[in-house]
């Protein structure tokens, strides 16, 4: 990944535009109560921890000043039902810190501020799942005044959420003093390189997986700053159902609605000249999506009783893989292109291939992504929050921590 500041930037100087304050110049001290918001997300069978190892170096150095240390996270989601408790979380994180992270699984209650109080220096504590409660993913003002009892001020990390304004990050805000964790800033500067367009290099970003800011942030707007856009998974199910084609029983995603609607503005507006959209997709049936796959035409339909699982590369979509790895440029890959876990691995290997080659500076996205493909480049923790800064230079927790009170502090 490289490691130099872009063209135009100096040393020292943020690369996200407008400053932030940062937790590595704040004054750390003994006593300090701390809210660390995090964003693990990670799976009881601690499949991909790259988001908690991310936390680490933070977390340790509060510790190490003697800071009491309010962490708070999330898993899974309140609408659904699979937000769980995290007592596993804080044993992986007692393990890597090799300094004990106690678990307590409350959040916004009495006795969550009474443990939060009786709190000793240098003592970290995961409270309860945020996701456990609706105001989180709602930003409910109400919520965010509750978890702001837990400490004074807040170390802003959980780059993977860093696009969303939820009540532990940018509603914490409203209350207390905010800075942005050394782990967030170094990735925001790895990132920089693949920010927007790049008129000396030829840039490629393959889009998929499952959720609907793959359409409203990647596709979207990558199409604006990238030569071509590879789209696969259910944005290009979206695309296609939104053009008109019967995709079957092919997945939309999480949210189906909100991804066809994203679906449909993109197909109104411009810079679908640079997305590849396939004539021949791979099928198998459904529910279970096993099998060995069948190939037909995008204009003849999905079958009933299948979906897609993969599709099949337009030879000039090849000829721009083979020059991106021939000639070198610049990559992003936001999600497998198929039903990588069920073994449809075509269109996402021809990716990886051309992605890994020596004159490619490329760049994977997403703890999902990460722990579900086989590579060993440069990768992100952050997947909806890495699109966004790469799409608009900033997220949507950058510009609540702009209006902080240690923001209005440092400009005073």
């Amino acid at each position: 990944m490289a490691s130099e500041p872009p063209p135009g930037r100096r040393d020292g100087e943020q690369p996200w535009g407008a400053r932030v304050p940062l937790l590595s110049e704040a004054a750390l001290g003994p006593g300090q109560r701390w809210i660390h918001s995090a964003g693990f997300n990670i799976r009881p069978d601690l499949v991909g921890t790259a988001r908690a190892d991310a936390e680490c170096g933070d977390l340790a150095r509060l510790a190490d000043h003697g800071c009491r240390v309010a962490l708070l996270s999330h898993q899974g989601n309140h609408g659904d039902g699979s937000a769980q408790h995290l007592h596993y979380v804080a044993d992986y994180l007692s393990r890597r810190l090799d300094r004990r992270v106690d678990y307590f699984p409350e959040v916004a209650s009495p006795a969550a501020v009474n443990r939060a109080r009786e709190m000793a220096d240098g003592e970290i504590v995961l409270f309860g799942n945020t996701r456990f409660h609706p105001g989180e993913q709602a930003n409910d003002p109400g919520f965010a005044q509750h978890l702001a009892l837990l400490g004074d001020a807040v170390a802003v990390g959980g780059f993977s959420k860093a696009h969303r304004s939820h009540a532990s990050n940018a509603g914490l805000l409203a209350w207390r003093p905010g800075y942005l964790t050394d782990g967030v800033a170094a990735e925001l500067a790895r990132l920089a390189p693949w920010a927007g367009a790049d008129t000396e290099r030829f840039s490629i970003a393959a889009v998929g997986g499952r959720k609907p800011e793959k359409i409203e942030i990647g596709l979207a707007e990558l199409a604006g700053s990238y030569d071509l856009v590879l789209p696969g998974g259910a944005v290009l199910n979206a695309l296609l159902a939104g053009m008109g084609y019967d995709i079957g029983g092919s997945t939309l995603g999480t949210e189906p609605d909100r991804a066809a609607q994203a679906a449909s503005r993109f197909l109104r507006g411009r810079g679908r000249d640079r997305v590849h959209i396939p004539e021949e997709v791979d099928v198998a049936r459904t529910p279970q999506c096993n099998g060995p796959p069948k190939r037909v035409r995008v204009r003849d339909g999905v079958p009933a009783g299948y979906a897609i699982v993969d599709f099949a590369w337009r030879p000039w979509a090849l000829t721009a893989l083979d020059k991106l790895a021939s000639r070198g440029g610049r990559a992003v890959l936001a999600g497998p292109l198929s039903y990588y876990r069920g073994g449809y691995t075509h269109s996402t290997d021809r990716v990886l291939d051309a992605f890994a080659a020596p004159a490619v500076d490329a760049l994977l996205l997403g703890g999902d992504t990460n722990a579900e493909l086989p590579w060993s480049g440069p990768a992100s923790t952050g997947g909806g929050s890495a699109l966004q800064f790469l799409a608009r230079g900033t997220c949507s927790v950058l510009d609540a921590l702009r209006g902080s009170r240690a923001s209005r502090t440092q400009s005073a």
